[in-house]
């Protein structure tokens, strides 16, 4: 099964969407706070993800804007790459240099599966 969201993010290789157990949820706020993808130690609550959906809030505003064009998939509109995508994969490359300064080599590789193929993804 794979779930490769609007973004070109697999949710499939994700820490935070792959976490059940209130350890890994542990892990991965302090993963996520060690590499500079939260300012602060989230709580298990805000850390806990079941996917992308209208209700919550995108960085990127992504969600909203692929409701607005239309499209289920970021490299479906017309406007692809915009500037948000562009931004986004921006963010994405600095953060992809903290993990590999910061994580694990497992740590690294779960996080390069899930967030660091986004243009692969979305050509698939």
């Amino acid at each position: 099964m794979e779930k490769i969201i609007l973004c070109g993010d697999d949710c499939l290789q994700c820490p935070r969407y792959l976490a059940q157990t209130d350890e890994a949820l542990d892990h991965v706020r302090e993963l996520w706070h060690r590499i500079g993808m939260s300012d602060r130690l989230l709580t298990r609550e805000e850390i806990r993800c079941t996917g992308c959906s209208s209700h919550k809030t995108c960085t990127y505003q992504l969600v909203d804007c692929t409701k607005e064009h239309g499209v289920e998939k970021c490299n479906q509109c017309g406007i692809f790459p915009c500037e948000k995508i562009k931004t986004m994969l921006a963010r994405s490359k600095e953060y992809e240099q903290a993990c590999q300064d910061l994580c694990t080599k497992d740590e690294y590789a779960m996080i390069a599966g899930a967030f660091f193929h986004k243009i692969e993804n979305l050509k698939k």
